[in-house]
């Protein structure tokens, strides 16, 4: 464990975290914006074809409530020789539309001006961004964790010939059920606060960090709480109020409604790229029953992987468990 905590440290001290901005972006909601600020990172090396286009990029998109330093729970699969072989690859990670450090209600000073917004946008952000920033028409692969997975799934059925592959790890098709739920709760929470105002508060909302605990009994599996003692779960539970220090109420709200809403099931058959999807048997937020095993037989060319995590939803830290599974379906690419 102390090498995996070693190697974790060295990766995280070479991410170069840089922002650029995206000149104009025009909402689905007919909204347009300008100057809005865009945060990511890239590791590898560049291969540029005759018309100075990028062709080796594969971009990854991060799970909910964090950012594109969120790379790092896969970090143990990229670098020289590894699956994702940074002298092969172009690796770019970037933080969503409606992230804090990307154009959020936050950042952006907007609050609950902020417009609405959905996965499409998100997507639609990130695609005028690679092409403005990297004139990149083309990637090799698209990477989405859990709320990233949602995305890269979506890119495919918006833009089947974008990518040549897609590996969604610990996500679905839709938002449904008791995720549905859990982010109408969410919500809830955040607006109940004294101080909230219909989204024009001044000062950090109380009912922020308690929002953020409610995420806390689905990240990791049954077994794991079952195993840990009182005073391990309340530490774990009470740090989560400090973890979300970054967002305010109008971000986690209007990224609640942005997923709640999220639903792709009747257009899975347009995706064309192979697609890799892995899950995790313990994963409490995703069943494999549920999503991964009904979704692999909705999309075209895709592989199914299921391995086991006392982490749950999380173990998406252990991905070394399937590296030969990466390593193969990568190597058609």
């Amino acid at each position: 464990m102390a090498e995996i905590n070693e190697n974790l440290l060295k990766f995280e001290e070479n991410l170069d975290v840089k922002y650029s901005t995206l000149k104009s972006f025009e909402f689905s909601s007919g909204e347009v914006l300008d100057n809005l600020t865009v945060e990511y990172l890239t590791i590898g090396n560049k291969i540029i074809n005759d018309n100075d286009e990028i062709i080796n990029a594969i971009v990854y998109f991060h799970g909910l409530g964090e950012n594109c330093l969120s790379i790092k729970h896969i970090h143990e699969v990229i670098g020289e020789g590894k699956v994702l072989d940074t002298n092969k690859y172009f690796i770019i990670s970037i933080t969503a539309l409606g992230s804090p450090n990307s154009f959020s209600p936050s950042i952006s000073g907007l609050g609950s001006k902020f417009p609405r917004y959905n996965i499409n946008d998100m997507i639609n952000f990130q695609k005028e961004f690679l092409d403005s920033e990297f004139n990149i028409k083309h990637v090799k692969g698209l990477i989405g964790n859990s709320m990233g997975g949602s995305e890269a799934l979506m890119w495919g059925t918006l833009y089947p010939s974008y990518m040549d592959f897609i590996i969604s790890l610990v996500s679905s098709y839709k938002i449904s059920g008791n995720n549905y739920i859990l982010f109408s709760l969410i919500n809830q929470i955040v607006k109940s606060d004294s101080n909230y105002n219909n989204g024009d508060y001044k000062e950090p909302l109380k009912s922020v960090g308690i929002a953020n605990q409610l995420f806390y009994p689905f990240g990791f599996s049954a077994e794991y709480y079952r195993n840990n003692s009182i005073d391990v779960i309340n530490k774990e539970l009470n740090s989560l109020k400090d973890n979300f220090k970054g967002y305010d109420g109008n971000d986690i709200i209007l990224r609640g409604d942005a997923t709640s809403n999220y639903n792709i099931e009747k257009d899975l058959s347009k995706i064309i790229a192979k697609t890799l999807i892995v899950a995790i048997n313990q994963d409490q937020l995703f069943p494999p029953t549920l999503d991964a095993i009904p979704m692999s037989k909705m999309i075209k060319n895709s592989k199914l992987v299921i391995y086991d995590s006392i982490f749950g939803h999380l173990g998406v830290n252990e991905i070394i468990k399937i590296e030969n599974v990466l390593k193969d379906f990568l190597n058609k690419f």
